[in-house]
């Protein structure tokens, strides 16, 4: 709306956000994917590495742990994510190679984020568009405070709908 827009037929300005009302949701899960946050979301534990671990040695404890990927920190801030999918695609066919190299040479650098206060459908949103499965959740001092998997979020998704 432009400025001429905001002005009443008196010449006075004009709020458009002035009778905002909250949306209203027939559908409970709806209404909790928009309304409550990523933190309602389980996002520990979650398993985390420096960057400069081997990959022969993130290799063995992602084995150990049973899990699909570690968060890459340095100093409590994610650098990048260590993933399955980046043994598969840049280090399988070279193992012998890589083995010894640092994990930061293969890692998912920048990887996509939400803020624990990022409403919990961001999460579904960077799973669906981005093709992620495990997507970091920081606070808003950028420091790690876990990860969402599909677990995690079918978990939530069903509690939603069953306590409804």
């Amino acid at each position: 709306m432009s400025p001429s827009q905001q002005q009443s037929d008196a010449g006075e300005f004009q709020d458009p956000l002035e009778d905002y009302s909250h949306k209203t949701y027939d559908d409970p899960l709806e209404q909790a994917l928009a309304d409550q946050p990523v933190a309602s979301i389980q996002a520990t534990p979650f398993a985390s590495i420096p960057p400069d671990t081997p990959i022969q040695e993130a290799i063995q404890q992602l084995a150990k742990l049973d899990v699909a990927c570690f968060l890459v920190e340095l100093d409590g801030k994610l650098v990048g994510v260590f993933s399955d999918r980046d043994i598969l695609d840049k280090v399988a066919l070279d193992f012998e190679k890589m083995k010894d190299r640092p994990v930061s040479d293969v890692m998912t650098k920048e990887p996509i984020f939400v803020y624990d206060t990022d409403s919990s459908a961001a999460v579904l949103s960077v799973m669906a568009v981005s093709g992620y499965r495990h997507v970091p959740v920081l606070n808003l001092d950028k420091n790690i405070v876990g990860i969402v998997s599909p677990q995690r979020v079918t978990g939530f998704l069903q509690q939603n709908v069953e306590d409804k």
